[in-house]
Parts: structure tokens; C-alpha cells; sequence
């Protein structure tokens, strides 16, 4: 530590212990984080930056903390304007008393924010339970709108910068005598590896502008509901390259923290929500997330251990997660071989719910991309999802066309070693001959699963839909029973009981190997 860093930590300790005095600050919170303190009081909430030094940031000087302050305030108001106000100077007096914003001499600067109920941060309530698929499709909002204003970034300077990262996280690991020195060294090498084969595709998509000055830091921590709404807080402001990176770079933070928590299935809908809102532009780079989610993770890993030292009551905790987050880089580094399951019935039978339910169970991590013929024909005529479409948008040539296109997306997402969830009616032969000989290409494996149930219960649970992507009335479930679907060489599943029913039966038949 330099002279000037040592005395800024000096002057920094009376600050703190000015804003955490019981005499003028009676009912003060402080939070610490590994680069800086938060004071929380009342409605308001200071943040000072702490008077470190790491290699990614460096907060040594009075002047570099003040510019700080300030990237922070212009950073973070286009993501959360309600949180951030203005930087807000802790000053001295003659007499060496401290004051907020007072007229002595500047000491210290701090974020004047407001505060929030901080047990409606995203983390606290994926460690409660699981989630509400609506406000994971907020959250899923969030992100996409927050890229869709996001600036064009250079791509080169980020992309250079991952092997660093990764020597970095490296070193860390190895100076913790915490982990196994042979995990250490597989994961640098996968991690390594990895970055190589995606170079091309990461050159690729800054040429076509997907490389953008993101969020940077979007652990579940840093999103918040603020009025039930989900707010992004906490951008990266230190460091631009840090945060320049590809959008889906962005989103792996909050995919891999929902897998952390043990949330597949919101970690799923996170990734398929945001793949429609940007319009399944993003398929053809699905190749990305293993390395993406395996880097934030470690990266997690190392700013948590980075903050064991100085916070030795919670060091057990900390350590836990350090090892959970470790583990998680390790396993999302190494992907399984992806799989397309194709869920086929009449309307009424259960497909869509079945096909959400399957996706967050099938590997690699965060399940299964799910390609909906209802979604897609809503996607080709540019209307909302619940929107209905009238009848010529469902003559045959229109319904081939579908089809075709649902193939097709399969394909780029089963090429990008994704596996695929197809929900369509499936009703004709050449129609499920084409999907699995897509995958018998590609030499994926297949799986072809044709839901049944009695007309009573299929009229009775198309008249109960709301809001739904599909157009089918209790008239079509019933002209339906007169299709020629012909021989069927895809398991069938009865459907007439409990979703969770057809479920269970189904994953028995992708685990055991039936396939079509």
C-alpha cells in the first residue's frame, strides 16, 4: 500500500466511523462490499468508495474516487434514475468535526442514493423460493430494454481481455489453498480452449453490433423490485472495457446466479424470454453461454474471495459460496451434448405446459431453448402473442411454412450445441419425419413425444386458456378429431391427467433413452 492509499484508509476510518457514530447517527446500517461501504439511514443511502487498489480498479486517490462518484451517478441513472441522485462531499471543519455536504474541506465523496427495501434484491428472493414466472419475464424485460439503448462498444478491446481474465481468476484461485490444484488447472484449460473456438464467433458479433457498453455487474444482487418492478442497479462505472462486452455476456450473470440458487427453471425462462424479446436474434450465438456463464462464475468466485479477509464473521459463509460458485465454472465450462424433444397432440392435450416444464431439466445449462408453432406463427404476421389472428393466417401453405422455419430454428440452435424443445400439433406424418431427420443429421439425439387425451378433456381445457398464444377455439379442438394423423413412431403419452403427471411420465421416457 503507497503512502497516499494508507492515508486515504486513515481518513477513510473517521469517515466511517463519523457515519456509523451512535451520538449523530443513531440508526445506521453499513454494508461493506469488496470496493466499497454503503451507509443506510432512514430514506437515503451513502456510498463511499473504499480507498483500495485492485488490478481492475483503482480508488487510491481522493480525485479517482470523486470521478468515480460521478461515473456512478451518470452510469446508473439510465438504469435505475429513481435509486441515484447526486455525489454528495463529506467535509471537515476547522475544528476537525466532520459534516455531510457541509462547507469545510472536502475529505471524501460519496453516491447519495435512495434506499430500498434491500430483502427485494433478486437473490434474497430466489434463495426464499421460486419465482413468478411474470416477474421473471420483468426481469427478462429489463435486461432486453436495457441492451436495446445500450451504446455501441469496440469489440476488441473485451475480447482481448478474457484470456486475462481467466489467468486472473486463475492465480486467485490458486493463492487460496481452498480449492483442488488439478480443478484449477482443468478449469483454466476448458476455459482457455473454450475462448478459442468462440473467438471467430465473439469478432463476429462485434462486427454486427451485439457488443455493447453494458450493465457489467448483473449478479441477482444488483437487481432489485422497486413498485414490483424489477430495477437494474450497480452498473460497472470503474472500467468501460470491463463492462463493453457482448449483450448475452450480460445476460450469463443473472442466468448463472439463477443456477446457483438452485433455479433452473427461472434461469430457463430468463433465456427464452429474452430470446423472443429480441427476436431470436441471438440463436446463432447460443455456443457462447458455457464459457459466459462459466467466467461470471468464477468471477463471482473471486471477488468473493477477495472480500474473506476483511469480513471474518461471515468468512464460513463466504467460503461456501466461493466453492459453490467454483463448482458451478467448473460444470457450465464442460457442456453436455444437446437433445431435441418435439412434444406433438391436439390442442387441449397439454403441449405447451409440458414443454416449459421439460426445458429447465434439459442439458447443458440453462435448458432447453423451447420453439412454439403458436409463438412463431404470432412472430410472422408482426402481432403481439395473445393477439388473435384471423382465419387465412392458418392456411396449409401458411402452416407449411411453420414448420419449415420451426426446423430450421431447431437446426441453428441444436448447431450451436443447445439443446431444443419443439411444441407443435405435429398432427401430420411428414411433419414429424422432418424434425427428427433434422436431428438424425446432426446426429443429435431425438426424442418425439405425441400427447392424447379424450375429446371431453381437451374442449374443457382449451375453454379455460387466457391470455395464450394459441388461437384454438372448443370448435377447432373438435374438427381436430377428424385428422388422418397416421402411424405415430413417437412415444405417446397420455395426457389426460395432472400436468405434473404428464411430466413425470415424460422424463422417464427422455431419461431411459425412448426415442423416435
Amino acid at each position: 500500500m503507497t503512502d497516499s492509499t494508507a492515508a486515504g484508509s486513515r481518513m477513510q476510518e473517521s469517515v466511517f466511523a463519523f457515519l456509523t457514530d451512535p451520538a449523530t447517527h443513531p440508526l445506521v446500517h453499513r454494508i461493506d462490499t469488496h470496493a466499497a461501504s454503503v451507509f443506510l439511514e432512514g430514506n437515503r443511502a451513502l456510498k463511499i468508495k473504499r480507498a483500495i487498489r485492485f488490478p481492475f480498479l483503482d480508488y487510491s486517490t481522493l480525485a479517482k474516487r470523486k470521478a468515480a462518484c460521478d461515473e456512478e451517478i451518470r452510469i446508473n441513472r439510465q438504469f435505475a434514475p429513481q435509486v441515484y441522485h447526486r455525489v454528495v462531499p463529506i467535509t471537515q471543519g476547522t475544528a476537525g468535526s466532520l459534516e455531510i455536504d457541509g462547507k469545510g474541506e472536502v475529505v471524501e465523496y460519496a453516491v447519495e442514493m435512495s434506499r430500498f427495501d434491500e430483502s427485494q434484491t433478486i437473490d434474497h428472493l430466489a434463495e426464499a423460493g421460486p419465482l413468478d414466472p411474470g416477474l421473471v419475464d420483468a426481469i427478462a424485460q429489463a435486461i432486453a430494454a436495457s441492451h436495446a439503448v445500450a451504446p455501441l462498444a469496440p469489440a476488441e478491446p473485451w475480447i482481448n481481455s478474457i484470456p486475462g481474465i481467466i489467468e486472473g481468476n486463475t492465480t486467485a484461485f490458486r493463492g487460496a489453498a481452498c480449492f483442488v490444484p488439478g480443478d484449477i488447472d482443468d478449469l483454466r484449460r476448458a476455459s482457455l480452449s473454450a475462448f478459442a473456438r468462440i473467438r471467430g464467433l465473439l469478432e463476429q458479433r462485434g462486427r454486427q453490433g451485439y457488443l455493447r457498453r453494458c450493465h457489467g455487474d448483473l449478479h441477482l444482487a444488483n437487481i432489485v423490485l422497486i413498485d414490483r418492478k424489477p430495477v437494474l442497479f450497480d452498473a460497472i462505472e470503474f472500467d468501460p472495457v470491463i463492462a463493453s462486452t457482448d449483450v448475452l455476456y450480460d445476460l450469463a450473470f443473472p442466468l448463472m446466479d439463477f443456477i446457483r440458487y438452485d433455479r433452473q427453471a427461472e434461469a430457463n425462462t430468463l433465456l427464452n424470454r429474452y430470446l423472443a424479446l429480441t427476436e431470436n436474434e441471438n440463436l446463432d450465438a447460443l455456443a457462447v453461454l458455457p464459457l459466459f456463464m462459466s467466467l461470471r462464475s468464477a468471477i463471482r468466485a473471486h471477488v468473493l474471495l477477495a472480500r474473506l479477509d476483511r469480513n471474518s464473521r461471515n468468512n464460513s459463509d463466504t467460503m461456501q459460496s466461493v466453492l459453490a460458485y467454483f463448482e458451478l465454472a467448473r460444470l457450465t465450462i464442460a457442456p453436455k451434448a444437446p437433445v431435441l424433444v418435439a412434444v406433438g397432440g391436439l390442442s387441449g392435450t397439454g403441449k405447451s405446459v409440458l414443454a416449459r416444464a421439460l426445458a429447465p431439466s434439459l442439458l447443458p445449462q440453462p435448458g432447453a431453448v423451447v420453439l412454439r408453432s403458436d409463438v412463431l406463427r404470432k412472430q410472422l404476421f408482426k402481432v403481439n402473442e395473445t393477439d388473435r389472428l384471423p382465419e387465412n393466417a392458418y392456411r396449409p401453405e401458411i402452416t407449411d411454412q411453420i414448420y419449415e422455419i420451426l426446423v430450421q430454428r431447431a437446426v441453428r440452435v441444436l448447431s450451436q450445441g443447445h439443446s431444443v424443445v419443439v411444441d407443435a400439433v405435429f398432427a401430420d406424418e411428414t411433419e414429424r419425419n422432418a424434425v427428427r431427420d433434422a436431428a438424425h443429421r446432426l446426429n443429435v439425439r431425438f426424442v418425439g413425444l405425441f400427447l392424447v387425451t379424450d375429446l371431453a378433456t381437451r374442449l374443457s381445457r382449451v375453454d379455460r386458456r387466457e391470455r395464450d398464444a394459441s388461437d384454438a377455439t372448443p370448435d377447432i379442438a373438435g374438427l381436430q378429431e377428424t385428422y388422418n394423423i397416421g402411424p405415430i413412431d413417437w412415444a405417446v403419452i397420455d395426457a389426460s391427467g395432472t400436468p405434473e403427471q404428464s411430466l413425470k411420465q415424460c422424463k422417464s421416457r427422455i431419461t431411459h433413452g425412448e426415442a423416435a
